[in-house]
This record gives C-alpha cells, sequence and structure tokens, in this order.
C-alpha cells in the first residue's frame, strides 16, 4: 500500500486557530440553515399541523429506508434573494426500499409551496442529477401552483418541469407522485406526468382551475371534492392510481411502488466489509485550510483523511507539483482526484491534468476535483512558454471528458482556474464547497486594484488629474462587493454548488455521490477530445 504520511500536529497553533476560525463559519452556515428548516415560520408551521398535515422533511423521513442517510441538496437555495431560504422545496437523495431515488417536497408552510424562480432553479438542478444518474424520482406534491406576483419569471421557464417529467419517463426513468392537498394550475400536471400516482383522501385536490376559475370562465358552480379531489380522481377521472386514507398510509404505498419497480443499479456497489477507513481522524479536517487563502495548504493531508485506508498512488509527484494527482479507492469506489497544491496552474500542472484525465478515461474511472486555485499563471515568459494553450489543454480534457466528475471547493477558486478544475459551468455531476471556498472571476484586492489601474491609465490618457482619496473609496467598495459575492453561501443561493458542507462529512457525501454515480452506467472518451494544441 502507498499510505501517505502526514505532517499535520493537531496540537500546533495555527492548526488550532484554522480549527477555530472553521468552526466558526459551520456555526454561520448552521443559522443559515435553520432558516430554511423553519419554513414559512412558526405561525405557518402551526397552521399546517392543526390540518393534522405533516412537514415535508418528516413526509421524507418516513417515506426513507429506516436509519439511512438523506443528501439533501441545495438547501441554502434563494439566500441573499428576495425569497425565502430553501426556496419552499426540500430536494435530495435518499433511499426507497433499498432504492437510490431523487426526493423533492414542496413545503406547504411558505405561501403555500407556491413556486417562485428559484424554486424553479432547484427543481432544474435536482432533474439534472437525476436524469444523469438514472434516479427514480418521487414527487411528494402539495402547492398551489405559481407564486402568482412572480409570475413573470415563472410562467415561460415553468414549462419545463413538466418536459423534464416526461423525458425522465420516455428514458425508462420511473418517476411517481404522492399528492397531500393543492396542486392545482400547472401544478396538476405534475401528477398527470408521472408514471404513478397516489393521491390523500379528503387532502389531495387536483384541477387545472379551482372552483372561482371555473365559475369566471364558464359560469360553472363546483366544489372542491367534485371538481378535483382524490376519490374523483381514483373512480371517475383515473389519475390517481392509488387512494391512500391519510398521508402515512400514501407514504407506505409509495414505498410500494418503488418496491415493485424492478430497479437495478447498472453496476455493483463494493462490499462495504473489504472498504477500509482513512488511518487519520476527520475532525482534522477542520484545521487544514487557513482562513487566509493567500497561504497554501498541502491537499494530500486532505487526501489522507477522505480516501480508503488513506491509500494513495500518486501520478507524476515531481512533475507539474502544484497539481496533485492521483489514484485511490473512496468507500470501495474507485477514483482519480486532481487536487490543487499552491493554487497556481502553470503549464507543466495543466499538460500533466490533461495526461491524467485521459488515462481516467481510458479505464472508465471517475475523477474528484478538489479546489484550491488562483487561476492559471500570468505574466510576459509563462504567456511566451504557451499558459493559454497550455490551460486551453487542460480546460478541453475537462470538458471532454465522459467519466462522472465530483468536485469539492475547499479554498480558493478563482478564474480560469475554476474552469479548469471542473467548475459548475463544466457539469461535474455534484459539486459541493467547503465554508472556507470563495469563488470570482479574481480575488478582491486583485479585481479592484485592475480597476484601478484601469482607470488611472484613462485619466493619463485623457490628460486629466487623477483623484487618488476617490480611488481608494472605490477600491475599498470594490473589494467589500466581491468578497461579499465570493462566499459559499452567496454562491450556494445562486445554485452555483450543490450545497455547503461540513469538511468532516466529505468522506461521507462522496461515498454517498459515488453509489448514486454508479446507478447510470457510463464509458469514458477513448477519443474525441478535440483539438490538443501542443
Amino acid at each position: 500500500m502507498t499510505v501517505l504520511a502526514t505532517a499535520l500536529d493537531p496540537a500546533d497553533p495555527d492548526h488550532t486557530a484554522h480549527r477555530e476560525a472553521m468552526l466558526a463559519k459551520l456555526a454561520e452556515l448552521a443559522a443559515e440553515q435553520d432558516k430554511a428548516l423553519a419554513g414559512g415560520g412558526e405561525k405557518y408551521v402551526q397552521r399546517h399541523r392543526k390540518r393534522g398535515k405533516l412537514l415535508a422533511r418528516e413526509r421524507i423521513e418516513l417515506l426513507l429506508d429506516p436509519d439511512t442517510p438523506f443528501l439533501e441538496l441545495s438547501p441554502l437555495a434563494a439566500w441573499g434573494s428576495d425569497y425565502p431560504v430553501g426556496a419552499s422545496m426540500v430536494t435530495g437523495i435518499g433511499v426507497v426500499e433499498g432504492v437510490e431515488c431523487l426526493i423533492t417536497a414542496n413545503d406547504p408552510t411558505v405561501r403555500g409551496g407556491a413556486s417562485n424562480p428559484w424554486t424553479l432553479k432547484k427543481a432544474f438542478r435536482s432533474h439534472e442529477i437525476g436524469h444523469a444518474n438514472r434516479l427514480p424520482s418521487i414527487h411528494l406534491v402539495e402547492s398551489g401552483g405559481a407564486d402568482l406576483p412572480s409570475q413573470k419569471e415563472i410562467f415561460i421557464p415553468g414549462g419545463a418541469l413538466f418536459k423534464h417529467l416526461t423525458q425522465s419517463s420516455a428514458a425508462g426513468i420511473p418517476t411517481v407522485a404522492v399528492v397531500f392537498g393543492n396542486s392545482t394550475a400547472g401544478g396538476a400536471y405534475v401528477p398527470g406526468m408521472c408514471d404513478h400516482v397516489i393521491m390523500v383522501k379528503e387532502r389531495a385536490k387536483v384541477f387545472l382551475g379551482g372552483p372561482p376559475l371555473v365559475k369566471m370562465a364558464t359560469g360553472e358552480e363546483s366544489d372542491d371534492e367534485s371538481l378535483g379531489g382524490a376519490e374523483m380522481h381514483a373512480r371517475t377521472s383515473g389519475l390517481a392510481d392509488y387512494l391512500a386514507v391519510d398521508e402515512q398510509d400514501a407514504l407506505r404505498q409509495a414505498r410500494r411502488v418503488v418496491s415493485r419497480l424492478n430497479w437495478r443499479k447498472a453496476y455493483a456497489d463494493p462490499d462495504p466489509a473489504g472498504v477500509v477507513e482513512p488511518k487519520y481522524d476527520a475532525d482534522e479536517l477542520l484545521g487544514i485550510v487557513p482562513g487566509d487563502l493567500k497561504i497554501p495548504f498541502d491537499p494530500r493531508e486532505v487526501v489522507a483523511r477522505i480516501v480508503d485506508g488513506s491509500d494513495f498512488d500518486e501520478f507524476k509527484p515531481l512533475y507539474g507539483s502544484s497539481l496533485v494527482t492521483g489514484w485511490a479507492e473512496l468507500h470501495g469506489y474507485p477514483i482519480g482526484i486532481l487536487a490543487n497544491a499552491q493554487g497556481v496552474l502553470f503549464s507543466e500542472e495543466s499538460q500533466k491534468a490533461a495526461q491524467f484525465i485521459q488515462l481516467a478515461n481510458q479505464r472508465d474511472i471517475p475523477l474528484l476535483f478538489l479546489h484550491n486555485t488562483t487561476g492559471y499563471m500570468v505574466g510576459k515568459e509563462y504567456e511566451q512558454g504557451g499558459i493559454i494553450k497550455h490551460g486551453a489543454m487542460m480546460i478541453n480534457a475537462v470538458s471532454n471528458s465522459r467519466v462522472p466528475h465530483l468536485s469539492v471547493l475547499m479554498g480558493a477558486s478563482y478564474g480560469a482556474g475554476h474552469y479548469g478544475m471542473c467548475g459548475r459551468a463544466y457539469d461535474p455531476r455534484f459539486l459541493f464547497s467547503w465554508p472556507s471556498s470563495k469563488s470570482a472571476v479574481m480575488g478582491p484586492q486583485q479585481l479592484a486594484g485592475v480597476l484601478s489601474i484601469v482607470a488611472r491609465a484613462s485619466a493619463a490618457a485623457k490628460g486629466q488629474p487623477y483623484d487618488d482619496e476617490a480611488d481608494a473609496g472605490l477600491r475599498a467598495m470594490v473589494e467589500q462587493q466581491i468578497e461579499a459575492e465570493s462566499l459559499p453561501t452567496f454562491l450556494s443561493g445562486r445554485l452555483y454548488d450543490d450545497g455547503v458542507i461540513d469538511p468532516r462529512d466529505t468522506r461521507t457525501v462522496l461515498g454517498l455521490c459515488l453509489s448514486v454515480i454508479h446507478t447510470a452506467p457510463y464509458e469514458g472518451a477513448r477519443g474525441g477530445f478535440g483539438v490538443f494544441r501542443m
């Protein structure tokens, strides 16, 4: 075995300081995530409970197999917007009757579960994950449809939700709808387009137009039950396949539906008995990343605490040393790892990465990207040495690689380095952030400095005096703005990741993701990387 040694000393003052800084960030993160857990607030939670209904996460808990994890996705969606954190929907991956499923649940305590623009973005991202990994989807429905004041941002793109359901069905990926309450207007098409539909008696209401709209449109008098009640749809319209007596019965029936899907993963899971835990304590991950991201850290210390047996075969260790590459197993799954060491990507690192990605594709091995990069190196020497074409080679390889990719932002992820390390725009199957991470075009000081230099040069070209005092104020304002927009809560709120995670949970989260990835067949690229400019 090639077990990684560690130079980390948990008693070192620097490690202690980094750990305390990370714990402070985790406390801030927990406070923001609590906002999503609170739903629409105590008033609306109690109103919901008085109606004898379960909350969204309680429904999910009863749906899942006992004592199995739920990997919640995008819990901070809509953070920093005009809408509640969480975007009135819970999404994630859990095990139902032994089958890994994508689960979405409307939160009816937030404006009746109505969909706002961030709800759509969150639903679209969950579909991307489900479709790419061929996960059966279960939709726990209780929504009044579109949040009408924001209809201009919802109506046109919102139709894609129904397209996604039909595309999943056409691809042979099962879809199940469990309707607990209102599913009106466009929301009525969710059960309408799912393969299997369960409705709760006297609670589920599914219609394109409720009694008031029918009255306005046709003059017809009707009531909720005859127009769209669960019993009517089970006995008359045929929209409901199963009629449940209450919410618990509906979730029991959903589990039975999944048990009868005859669903099989593309690849067998590794034997858990053969998995060797890392040699080093995951708690030590809290003290690895410095609070100041300008200070480098050795990513091997992270690798040693997440891979099986801390066993890592490093590839090209003496070449392009600011990018660590190598082979390992994680929860029994083979994986190739690319991890930034000193932050900057030079030509050697770029070429090394491209070769490593090609090798992973030859062997059908998924890739894990651990980010801490300020981008590709700049300067006359490096431009003349071909940094553009070598960086392009790395980005070409990432873009055309066909093995599944996972990304974790640990520290900095700036500029084109974010792209080369498989950032959001390069479609990793999953992307998570640590609370210590930051991502932007460049660092706040550098960006503010560039703007200052350009403005100063423009004034000089016009023969005008330059206001240094105004320049200092501008730089401070820009730095503050870019710093705020680089933080993981801001980026996660815009769904640029799939969640901000506790570093100690990294191995577990990646293990769950690797299991999910192996539900769908995949094959690495054997060519077709485009032209590598040598």
